[in-house]
């Protein structure tokens, strides 16, 4: 696409989200200024689009000949537009029941599914007609976005195919909800329950990233919040825009070419302003989640809407790439009084008090999300979602306000003009002073510098080459070309925390432990724990997970006793939520009291974990911690605990074959050590059943319904520990 030809699509564009009439003239009269041409050109668009919209809408007009639209004829029947399926049609295994949304290349439809499964489930369809390659392309990437990844608190894409008249579709989770703000405001929460949504969205866009997904579009409308046995759970929807970070979702990824404006400008991040020189990475997401935190906790967006739009394309995209917000505190006291105090009662709180709340860590939490320099924002949705429950948990965060000398470098970049002019002045000024005492002193410390700017660039060049070998092993992965990938890494030294590297080293880790390399698994596990800091307490405590039986099938007892040592160490004050985990790992063997009453803390937070879980009717999680708290009472030798705690996991309804498996070996442990011989045998028979016959035919790395390859290796491990027990071989006593 020429210059031209693009900058009539983003006048068109941005004079189409202006609804109000003189508002639109207003941005056409100062764009247009001395072009009729472009002006009639953008006022036909506008109508067709007005009559167009009118028609796919209601289908009051007719077509009577191309490119003419009359009204319908009173009482006539009305049918689904053109390019639309009709209501009650069935597609593959799924029959339209309602239209749920519409995009300009797209329509949603709420469909009933029968079979396998009977729900309801959303379906997304391409309008007939709109199959362009840019269309499908971004139909596609939408769709294998989200079949990449499975999080809780992503809609989850179950089915796709394409329907007998030739367009594509794909069928993915239903959401029932609002978008978040509304959600927040109408339930009037207060600004910890609004974190509290805002921190699971972190967790989700992390999960993307991870997967090599960034959204792009970021915005309210795209986090959905519904209730879900009472608890509101929000759902990131749209991944429309999204781009791969490190390897093409399609063939036809064409929606990110050059100077297209993607995205909504309010949570645009300065670099999508940009277009073009700049590539767009995860931290555009983490600038647009600070929108949305700033406008959670005021109600208020950085920049408005209409502000940006009549300025103008160019200034709109000036004033993201240059102009600072006010921070959240200055922007609600710039508010009349009515407004903030209904700012406050939505969240709950004394009008006087909210200003209040937001100055300190919540103030410098969103600017620092919001910085212009993408290096100085948080590098990771989960570090701005860790800070937050820092904030939460009244410990220091990580957002300082910008130093002085930041703060300095800033102004002299805005005035560098009057900036030269004051140091020529100086420079004059201090010329005659001592001259031969400063050039001696300027030449000592020119050799320091130098030296120091040696030592510097080597470092720097060492980073360099480091970061270029993970980025080109995260390549070779997302190509499934692992092998290539490790003997990339062999060599590499890393000592700092990395995103990026833990995706690499991890997913490394995974390819060797399927294919039972546990030597070289348990290596790469290794490296993985010691730079996935700046991942989540869900990711990094999955890590263990994975290193733990690495070790114990490499046979590597002492390296197994440092790796839970130091796991517990390490997690002992912040597992929270994933301290069952910890608890399972650490005794995959059996403990001795010091390492028993390290775990004590733990054990208890597991135990009121499980309590809110089996409330909420979280019936897996409480599952799964069931399980942890039933081996931790067998190896302090509470037999009775242990087969209750076993017992109550095998009591709920839904399946998980390696979970189950392992309760029914801790039952067949626990009743052997009480001298019940052939309970114990019958439920290790149960668990022997369950391994040989479900762990075939897990594929790959699993989900958590199938369970993980860890998962189901735990279960082995204890059963071989079982086996021993209860039917030792010949000769033995």
């Amino acid at each position: 696409m020429n210059a031209e030809a693009q900058r009539e699509e983003d006048l068109f564009d941005a004079a189409r989200q202006l609804t109000d009439a003189a508002a639109r003239r207003a941005f056409l009269d100062r764009e247009c200024t001395n072009e009729p041409v472009l002006r009639d050109r953008l006022e036909s668009l506008l109508a067709a689009e007005v009559e167009a919209e009118q028609f796919f809408t209601d289908g009051s007009l007719v077509l009577t000949r191309p490119g003419t639209f009359l009204p319908a004829a009173p009482g006539a029947a009305k049918t689904s537009p053109p390019g639309e399926e009709a209501l009650g049609t069935r597609i593959g295994r799924y029959k339209l029941v309602e239209k749920i949304g519409e995009g300009g290349c797209g329509v949603v439809y709420m469909a009933e599914q029968e079979e396998p499964v009977r729900r309801r489930v959303a379906l997304k369809i391409i309008k007939l007609g709109m199959e362009t390659k840019s269309v499908i392309a971004r139909f596609e990437a939408e769709r294998q976005a989200l079949a990449m990844m499975d999080h809780p608190n992503i809609a989850r894409v179950y089915d796709a195919g394409a329907t007998d008249r030739g367009p594509p579709y794909f069928v993915m989770e239903l959401v029932h909800g609002v978008k978040i703000t509304d959600f927040c405001d109408r339930n009037r929460l207060d600004l910890n329950q609004r974190l509290d949504l805002f921190i699971q969205s972190c967790h989700a866009i992390q999960h993307a990233h991870q997967k090599g997904i960034i959204h792009g579009d970021i915005k309210p409308s795209n986090i959905m919040v519904a209730l879900q046995d009472g608890v509101p759970v929000p759902k990131v929807i749209d991944f429309g825009i999204s781009k791969a970070t490190e390897a093409r979702l399609t063939e036809k990824l064409l929606f990110t070419t050059y100077a297209q404006l993607i995205g909504t400008p309010v949570y645009m991040s300065p670099e999508q302003a940009q277009m073009g020189g700049v590539d767009i990475d995860t931290r555009s997401d983490i600038y647009s989640l600070g929108v949305l935190l700033y406008e959670l906790l005021i109600g208020r967006t950085p920049f408005e809407a209409k502000d940006l739009l009549k300025s103008g394309l160019d200034e709109m995209r000036r004033m993201l790439r240059e102009t600072e917000p006010p921070r959240p505190s200055q922007r609600l006291q710039a508010l009349a009084r009515p407004e903030i105090v209904k700012a406050a009662e939505a969240r709950r709180v004394e009008p006087g008090r909210l200003v209040g709340l937001m100055l300190g860590d919540l103030d410098w939490i969103v600017m620092k999300a919001l910085e212009k320099d993408r290096a100085r924002r948080y590098e990771t949705a989960n570090g701005l979602a860790f800070d937050l429950q820092r904030h939460l948990g009244n410990e220091p965060v990580l957002a300082r306000p910008p130093s002085q000398l930041y703060r300095l470098r800033k102004l002299v970049r805005r005035n560098r003009v009057v900036f030269a002019a004051g140091a020529a002045v100086a420079t004059a000024l201090v010329a005659g002073l001592g001259t031969s005492t400063w050039l001696f002193l300027r030449e000592r410390e020119a050799h320091r510098r130098a030296v120091a700017a040696e030592q510097q660039q080597v470092r720097l060049r060492h980073e360099a080459e480091v970061r270029e070998k993970i980025t080109q092993a995260a390549l070779l992965v997302s190509q499934e070309k692992f092998e290539r990938a490790d003997a990339l890494l062999r060599d590499v030294p890393l000592t700092q925390p990395t995103v990026e590297g833990a995706a690499v080293f991890r997913a490394i880790g995974e390819w060797h432990a399927l294919q039972n390399r546990w030597p070289q698994a348990a290596e790469r596990f290794a490296q993985l724990l010691q730079i996935n800091q700046l991942d989540g307490l869900d990711v990094s405590t999955l890590d263990c997970l994975e290193q733990g039986p690495a070790l114990v099938e490499q046979g590597d007892e002492s390296g197994y006793e440092r790796f839970r040592t130091e796991a517990i160490a390490r997690f002992s004050e912040s597992a929270g939520l994933f301290a069952d985990r910890i608890i399972k790992i650490s005794l995959l063997r059996p403990a001795d009291e010091k390492l028993l009453t390290s775990l004590k803390p733990m054990a208890e937070e597991t135990a009121k974990y499980f309590s809110e879980a089996d409330q909420a009717g979280d019936a897996f999680t409480a599952a799964w911690r069931a399980v942890a708290l039933a081996l931790w009472e067998y190896r302090r030798g509470n037999f009775a605990a242990a087969i209750a705690w076993g017992q109550r996991c095998l009591a709920y309804p839904e399946a998980n074959a390696p979970r189950a498996a392992t309760a029914q070996v801790i039952l067949a442990l626990s009743r052997q050590q009480q001298g019940r011989g052939d309970e114990a045998r019958a439920a290790l028979a149960v668990a022997r059943e369950i391994i040989e016959s479900k762990s075939k035919t897990r594929v790959g790395r699993g989900t958590p319904v199938q369970g993980f390859w860890f998962d189901w290796d735990f279960a082995l491990i204890l059963q071989r520990e079982a086996t021993a027990l209860i039917e030792p071989p010949a000769g033995g006593n």
